[in-house]
């Protein structure tokens, strides 16, 4: 039986408070600026829509971070804000009480109106509203714009949501008053029509993320490439099962596509998982960006040999920080390009991602030398990688020269498995501890993980570390939460 801990005095008269619209309303401009939050959560919990009105328009602060609480969208709930929104915006001469500056829908959980009235009011004092990302970052900010609404856009298919449908409506109407910025912009259908109409209503200028969540023709990428190259601001760029239908107009979609990538000054990480057409053109794609990256992540991608010789050489990819080069199945695959790539970014690379591409023990013993310049790295994987005891001995040997690697993940040794291909737990316990023989004299601060076959329970596989008795099923802070966005 657990005790809930009773209302605080503070709680029990906002509740009063909020239920007396005649009583509070009228208190509002003599009400202290810290009692403002709590009291707001407390109208806006209890749905008193006259009073969430009235505090809007007097409200102390210049950020009204309205889209934490919206966990469940509430069109009533909005309407009262934007009622309010709209007797400040019909004013000709700006009050000196209006701070307003802000209306924050972003759909992130910043724990914003949990940590207690006073930290929540100085969180909405105007220095630290200047470090915050989303307000500082938009590059209309330092127009003369009266109010600023910030929304993260999920396109999804089917028709708009009825609360999406009724704040555009309602942005339309005061276009010469209301900026509406979208930072995050999320794409979940193949209807070009509906994301065109969405992306007319924003100011493509202040997207900084797009990620494309659905399965695209290489023709709708080429449609979408136009308005691609309008968001001039843009961070990062995920693309997800990208398809070729037409061969014949191949080249001019990619050509359409990559050419937008010159206007782009600002991306610094892309993430391409399953485009079709990459084979043979990744060269064209990453020739056009004009700044370097600090993240390229690169999955379930056939990628030739010609393909990573020209990575290795890409001017883009001096300063990369993340590198994901995973399930990419190199056609006649050699191990010079890798060895280039990884001399190229020794200096810069912090975590490295080369699962199931293959790599034989042959093949690995010509990366090593590369891979142990790699002074920053912090996280290596090199899971689906058949490697021999040996192999993986000797790697161990060149990655321990590595102060900064804290995580490493690797597939158990070929010769921890039967004849049948099952792990045999002997032999790996047996493997487990000359391992620790060997490294028990090395500085060691270090977690590495061995994967092996999947776990009945969970569907993951087992990983076996080495400080353990046992196998240990993969937890988020060893081997997920590192690794490069999908």
């Amino acid at each position: 039986m657990s005790l809930q801990a009773p209302p605080r005095l503070l709680q029990l008269a906002g509740q009063s408070l909020v239920r007396n619209e005649a009583l509070v309303i009228p208190l509002l401009e003599e009400l202290p600026r810290e009692l403002f939050p709590p009291l707001f959560m407390e109208a806006f919990t209890n749905r008193c829509r006259k009073v969430l009105t009235a505090m809007v328009q007097a409200w102390p602060f210049t950020r009204l971070p309205l889209g934490a609480l919206m966990l469940t969208p509430d069109l009533e709930t909005l309407r009262a804000v934007l009622d309010g929104l709209d007797v400040l915006l019909a004013l000709k001469v700006r009050p000196r009480r209006w701070k307003l500056q802000v209306l924050d829908l972003q759909d992130f959980d910043e724990n914003f109106w949990s940590v207690g009235s006073e930290a929540v009011a100085h969180a909405c004092l105007p220095h630290a509203m200047n470090k915050r990302k989303t307000v500082k970052n938009c590059p209309r900010m330092g127009r003369q714009q009266p109010l600023k609404v910030f929304i993260n856009l999920h396109i999804k298919e089917g028709s708009l949501d009825e609360l999406l449908t009724y704040l555009f409506s309602w942005v339309k109407q005061r276009k010469d008053l209301v900026h509406l910025c979208c930072t995050k912009l999320s794409i979940f259908t193949t209807q070009i029509q509906k994301i065109r109409i969405v992306l007319r209503m924003v100011d493509l200028d202040c997207i900084q993320e797009v990620n494309v969540r659905c399965s695209w023709k290489l023709s709708m990428l080429a449609r979408f490439a136009p308005y691609l190259g309008e968001m001039r601001n843009l961070q990062k760029l995920l693309l997800l099962q990208i398809s070729v239908y037409n061969l014949k107009k191949k080249d001019r979609f990619i050509a359409q596509f990559t050419t937008q990538f010159r206007k782009l000054d600002h991306l610094q990480r892309l993430y391409m998982n399953s485009l079709s057409f990459l084979e043979g053109h990744l060269d064209q794609v990453l020739r056009c960006l004009k700044t370097p990256l600090e993240t390229l992540s690169i999955t379930n991608c056939l990628l030739s040999e010609s393909d990573l010789r020209h990575l290795s050489q890409c001017p883009s990819i001096s300063q990369i920080k993340n590198l994901a080069l995973s399930r990419i199945t190199p056609t006649d695959f050699s191990p010079e390009p890798f060895q280039h790539l990884l001399e190229k970014v020794a200096a810069t690379l912090q975590t490295l991602r080369l699962d199931e591409c293959w790599i034989t023990d042959p093949q690995l013993a010509v990366i090593l030398p590369a891979l142990s310049r790699c002074a920053q790295l912090t996280t290596f994987s090199f899971r689906g990688n058949p490697i021999s005891k040996a192999a993986l001995e000797n790697l161990l040997q060149h990655t321990l020269r590595l102060s900064q690697l804290r995580l490493q993940l690797y597939d158990t040794p070929l010769e921890s498995y039967n004849a049948g291909g099952a792990v045999s737990w002997e032999k790996l316990a047996r493997f487990r501890a000359e391992l620790r023989q060997i490294l028990k004299n090395l500085w060691w601060p270090k977690r590495i993980l061995f994967s092996t076959v999947l776990c009945p329970h969970c569907g993951h596989s087992v990983f076996y570390d080495l400080g353990l008795g046992k196998p240990c099923c993969p937890t988020p802070h060893s081997s997920r939460h590192w690794a490069a966005e999908a």
